[in-house]
């Protein structure tokens, strides 16, 4: 069932961006008095799922989910027609207008698309807000898991800065330490600020990670519910009880628990719980998972997150700011492609590696969240000079401006077959990665 939501969620936010994204070039089109032929939501080869015919236009739906297209008279694109390339250009096709409107119905869905992740943004600010934790409220400190523990972090150090630039967001340290390329992490351990230098070739062991969480927030372990069969339950610990030790060893906090109760498998020990302020000792037989069957509760209790509401007229500059951070961040994501160090390319995936960053029960608003972030990335990776794509077209249309020269048809049909082998070899290349970690995970 996690896999439909994930998969429902990520179809239905593909669809809105695609639909936006060709929508862009129709108006432009439209604008400019171009006619298009086609509008189409996923691929049709051979056939449609269905289509109508409204005006000049023939719009519908394929059956191949892997974009969509508009198909604008006069332009060479990824329909190859040919046929019509050969006929006297007509003052209502693309090839007939001046190259600035050119320029601007190849730029259209990009544009839309950088909007609508504005748009996006301006609405969740007004109608959820703002909430995050700040890096100082981390007052517990940090748990570090093994790869952390490599690069030299430990389990209670709170993080002060990166590269000796504070992070307000505690949340955004670990995509900050990988998209800056951070060498340092300046933290407070023991009551002692130190200096963290990150080995050199640790942010591509960081990538490969496939995750933001190797490094955690540290909280006191206070009992929140209990499992049917929970010895912790039949041993008489209660709800909101606060579990500080193990057969005399203080374990104030979740994660020194956890790793602790690990080591006594099957055995009897004696859990050291405060109720009330009195100190109790409990006798518990621990399960053979090394588990006393208890859950916490909701460690968001333990800090203050900082939030803030907008108005509309306030959540519309700062949506712009949100969507222009995002372009800003995710160019420096890109950058990574091109490390030598990082090697990010050998991370790069496909559908299911986007599919993967949904959630896995419906949450609108994180629905929005990532439909914003895919905006942006579907905008900027459709702007790469790369023939077949919107940025290979305007790549020659600035070249025809600037030289006041059209390349020719043919060589615009040449570049339209390269360009459409190398999408071709991207998407294998990042789908078969995909396929590959699915076989090594298991």
């Amino acid at each position: 069932m996690e896999i439909l939501i994930k998969a429902a969620q990520l179809v239905l936010s593909l669809s809105i961006l695609v639909i936006f994204h060709e929508f862009g070039h129709f108006i432009a089109a439209k604008i400019f008095k171009t006619r298009v032929e086609k509008f189409y939501l996923f691929f049709n080869p051979w056939f449609s799922l269905f289509k109508f015919k409204f005006g000049e236009t023939e719009y519908g739906m394929g059956w191949l989910p892997l974009g969509g297209y508009v198909k604008i008279s006069g332009m060479i694109d990824e329909s190859m027609d040919k046929e019509q390339m050969k006929q006297p250009p007509q003052p209502y096709e693309f090839r007939s207008k001046p190259a600035w409107q050119r320029l601007i119905i190849m730029l259209g869905g990009v544009i839309v698309n950088i909007l609508l992740a504005i748009g996006i943004y301006i609405i969740m600010l007004f109608s959820w807000g703002e909430q995050y934790l700040p890096t100082s409220e981390v007052k517990y400190g940090i748990t570090a898991d093994s790869l952390a523990c490599e690069m030299g972090l430990r389990n209670g150090d709170q993080i002060l800065s990166i590269d000796n630039v504070p992070v307000e967001d505690f949340h955004k340290i670990p995509s900050q330490i990988i998209i800056e390329e951070a060498k340092s992490i300046q933290v407070m351990r023991n009551g002692k600020s130190e200096n963290i230098t990150i080995p050199d070739g640790f942010l591509n062991k960081l990538i490969h990670h496939r995750s933001t969480e190797f490094i955690g927030i540290r909280y006191p372990f206070i009992a929140g519910a209990f499992t049917s069969d929970s010895p912790a339950r039949l041993a008489g610990i209660e709800v909101s009880d606060q579990i500080i030790g193990i057969n005399d060893k203080p374990t104030f906090f979740f994660d020194e628990f956890r790793e602790e109760i690990r080591k006594f498998k099957g055995e009897q020990v004696t859990i050291s719980v405060i109720r009330d302020g009195d100190t109790l000792e409990k006798p518990v037989q621990v399960a053979s998972e090394g588990v006393i069957g208890v859950y916490p509760q909701n460690p968001a209790q333990f800090f203050n997150f900082k939030e803030k509401n907008y108005s509309l007229l306030a959540a519309i500059p700062a949506g712009a700011s949100k969507a222009f951070e995002g372009v800003s961040s995710y160019l420096k994501q890109m950058r990574l492609l091109f490390s030598k160090e990082v090697k990010a390319y050998e991370s790069i995936g496909g559908f299911i590696t986007i599919g993967s960053i949904f959630p896995s029960t419906w949450n609108w608003q994180a629905f929005w969240g990532l439909t914003a972030f895919l905006s942006i990335m579907l905008a900027i990776l459709n702007v790469l000079p790369i023939p077949a794509l919107d940025g290979g077209h305007v790549m020659f249309l600035l070249y025809e401006i600037i030289a006041r020269r059209k390349p020719s048809d043919k060589f615009l049909e040449y570049s339209q077959i390269v360009g459409m082998v190398i999408l071709f070899g991207l998407l294998i290349f990042a789908n078969g990665n995909d396929i590959l970690r699915l076989f090594a995970s298991k």
